[in-house]
């Protein structure tokens, strides 16, 4: 599975963007897909995550209630909607697939196929 995210920028806080994923190679249907994000000097962390069956989605308690994670399966692409940003969201984006337990949802290592990264910035 080739991931391709994209939609990242800059942008004031308070404000919103939306990260899309896009997967070649093969369709999300059998993989969880989520969102992590890395800041300057920092782990890369969780963020966001459909289930394999995409029937449940996870949020880091930093994020609930402002992003929403949402797909479409005809075009193959997850999107990540990003709202009332701020300046601590700053961080690259990456998406990611695999077939995590559900233990490892939120880990990093349950995840077999990363995207190159977006860059979000969000200015106070």
């Amino acid at each position: 599975v080739q991931l391709q995210a994209s939609g990242g920028g800059l942008v004031q806080a308070g404000g919103s963007l939306r990260l899309s994923c896009a997967a070649s190679g093969r369709t999300f249907s059998s993989y969880a897909v989520g969102w992590f994000r890395q800041a300057p000097g920092k782990e890369r962390e969780f963020v966001a995550a459909f289930s394999r069956s995409g029937g449940s989605t996870y949020y880091s308690d930093s994020v609930k209630g402002r992003f929403t994670i949402s797909r479409d399966n005809a075009k193959n692409t997850v999107y990540l909607e990003m709202n009332s940003l701020e300046a601590e969201d700053t961080a690259v984006y990456y998406c990611a697939a695999g077939r995590p337990i559900l233990s490892n949802t939120r880990q990093t290592d349950g995840y077999t196929y990363w995207g190159q990264g977006t860059q979000v910035t969000v200015s106070s």
